[in-house]
């Protein structure tokens, strides 16, 4: 998928905007991981301290999900914002498969517990995934012609 504007040779300024938020989120999100698992002891008791310091890369995901909506409202090219809704609609799909998938495998069989913590990064793979389907489906016109 090119994250060109078919009317413009230069990047949507939509994308910058983006890669910076996200960017600084990301950081933010592995600081706050490193700093928790640095802080924190395996069998912390769920007290205001050790809960203070595991919602902090909450925040951060919070923040990378915000970056996501501002990208959808900034981009004012139809078709670069149809690109980006699916590919959240394919990362969800994939959530969706893996999550029912899996938890069927936990319900009746002995495979380890999948934490919930994972949904987000299985999400974010999934976006990957919507990438590599626009690039296919979506190929120069992108069936407008």
């Amino acid at each position: 998928m090119k994250l060109r504007s078919a009317k413009s040779s230069k990047r949507h300024p939509a994308y910058n905007a983006y890669m910076r938020r996200m960017g600084v989120a990301a950081a933010a999100y592995i600081s706050a991981i490193l700093l928790a698992v640095g802080l924190l002891p395996d069998d912390a008791p769920p007290t205001l301290a050790p809960i203070t310091v595991a919602l902090v890369p909450g925040a951060a995901v919070l923040a990378m999900i915000w970056a996501l909506g501002r990208l959808l409202v900034e981009l004012d090219d139809e078709y670069l914002r149809l690109l980006e809704v699916r590919k959240f609609i394919v990362a969800t799909g994939f959530l969706l498969a893996v999550a029912s998938v899996w938890g069927m495998l936990e319900l009746l069989t002995q495979v380890p517990r999948l934490p919930i913590f994972y949904v987000f990064p299985i999400w974010c793979l999934g976006l990957v995934a919507g990438t590599i389907y626009n690039r296919f489906t979506m190929d120069g016109d992108g069936g407008c012609a």
